[in-house]
Formats: structure tokens, C-alpha cells, sequence
């Protein structure tokens, strides 16, 4: 009894909290299944390990602060007009994080470009990878209030730090010449060094409407965000509409 004690106190220790739980019952099963040692110490190993991705899973997912979790699955590929679906599945592969690459979502409102975004940067989450969401004007909000209390380098750090960065609705609202240069600044800064999700209701030759007719930095936002990037093309009415009028 006091060997068991003195182990399930070395255990929590080093916060082994499966093993220090499940030792001894596993060591009965172990002994009345005739187990070696080896095999008993390898099932409760795989059985911390589990435990450990579970929680490491579960901590990536609420840091990439998705605003709400969407799953390939439950996605609706009978409603959009056009959608390339083999495309799409083919992006769940992530491969275009080891190059690293990004994916544009482009559409109307309410086709399921921010479903599928989300449902691809939770699926990055549950396979090991570090990701954040937000907004395109929450970025340009955050980084111009950085600016002016001269905190600029280490707030933009935040959205070059992780592996993959969702930004959300770009487009939907004009952004003026400050704040088109920090949304430049983010992705210039992580061109060709991790990966971005992109969604948007304008085309790409819309889009100096968007930056305040900057048609020079729209041109070099765009040619850093393109490059190596999957663009994928939604068409059909609003989904929301059509379901909740």
C-alpha cells in the first residue's frame, strides 16, 4: 500500500494524471489478462498520451477563438449554384500548410464561405495546428488603437505569430488609408511564412474600393495574398435568406 502511495504521489507530481488515477485497477486488469510489464506500462502510457492530445486539442480549438464551431459535414452542397466540392474537400487534406499557402473564399453574403473557413480552421485545430480567427475590421480596429498607444510591433505580432490566421468579411465594410496599411502589414509580414484563410464578397478587381482606391497597395496586398493560394469560387443566393424569411 505504501509503494502504491508513494507512486500515485510521483505521479501527480509530474501530472501524470491518468496514470496516477488508473494505476492500480490497471495493474489488477493487467495482472488477471497475464500482461507483461512491458504491456501493461505500454497501455497506460497510450492512455496518458490520449489524454494529453485530447486536452491539447481542445486548448487549440478555444485559442483560435472560432466564433463558433462548423464541420464539413454539416454543410449544405446542394444550395450554392456553383461550388467546386472535390476542391474543397481536397483543402481538408492541409496540405497548403506545409508550403505554407493560403484559400480564399470567394462570394455573395450567405453562401457558406465563413462555414466552410471555419470548418477548415477547426479541422487544422483538431490535427495539431495552431490557427486564430477574426475579422478583417477587427485586425484594422485592433492594430490602429495599437498605434496610437505605441504598441504597434507587438499587437501586429499577434496575427503574425500563429501557423494559420482566419480572417473573416473582407469586403463588407470600406477601410480607410491607415487602416488598408495595417491589414497590409499583416499579410505582407506572413507572405511565404504560415498560412492564411481569406473571405470576401468582392472580386479581386473590386477590391481598391475597399482600400480607399489604393490601387498600389491593393495591387501588392494582392499579389502577396494570391500567391500559392487556392481560390475557391461560391455562387448562389443567401442561404440565410432563403431559410429564415
Amino acid at each position: 500500500m505504501d509503494t502504491l502511495k508513494t507512486l500515485q504521489k510521483d505521479l501527480e507530481h509530474l501530472k501524470l494524471d491518468y496514470l496516477c488515477e488508473n494505476c492500480e485497477v490497471a495493474a489488477g486488469k493487467a495482472a488477471r489478462a497475464g500482461l507483461s510489464h512491458l504491456e501493461f506500462l505500454a497501455q497506460l502510457i497510450a492512455a496518458q498520451r490520449d489524454r494529453l492530445d485530447e486536452r491539447a486539442t481542445k486548448r487549440r480549438i478555444r485559442n483560435a477563438r472560432l466564433p463558433f464551431v462548423r464541420t464539413l459535414d454539416t454543410f449544405d452542397w446542394t444550395f450554392p449554384t456553383t461550388i467546386n466540392r472535390s476542391q474543397i474537400q481536397n483543402l481538408f487534406h492541409l496540405r497548403f500548410l506545409d508550403e505554407p499557402g493560403n484559400v480564399v473564399f470567394l462570394g455573395e453574403t450567405g453562401v457558406g464561405k465563413t462555414h466552410l473557413a471555419i470548418a477548415l480552421a477547426h479541422h487544422a485545430c483538431i490535427n495539431g495546428h495552431r490557427g486564430l480567427y477574426t475579422t478583417a475590421i477587427d485586425i484594422v480596429n485592433h492594430l490602429l488603437a495599437a498605434r496610437q498607444a505605441n504598441c504597434f510591433a507587438a499587437e501586429l505580432r499577434k496575427f503574425l505569430r500563429p501557423p494559420l490566421l482566419l480572417i473573416d468579411e473582407l469586403g463588407y465594410l470600406p477601410i480607410d488609408q491607415q487602416g488598408a496599411d495595417c491589414l497590409f502589414q499583416v499579410v505582407s509580414q506572413r507572405y511565404e511564412r504560415a498560412s492564411t484563410i481569406l473571405t470576401t464578397n468582392r472580386k479581386f478587381k473590386h477590391w481598391g474600393k475597399t482600400f480607399n482606391n489604393d490601387n498600389v497597395l491593393t495591387s501588392a496586398l494582392l499579389d502577396r495574398l494570391l500567391h500559392r493560394a487556392e481560390v475557391v469560387v461560391i455562387e448562389g443566393p443567401s442561404y440565410r435568406q432563403t431559410h429564415y424569411r
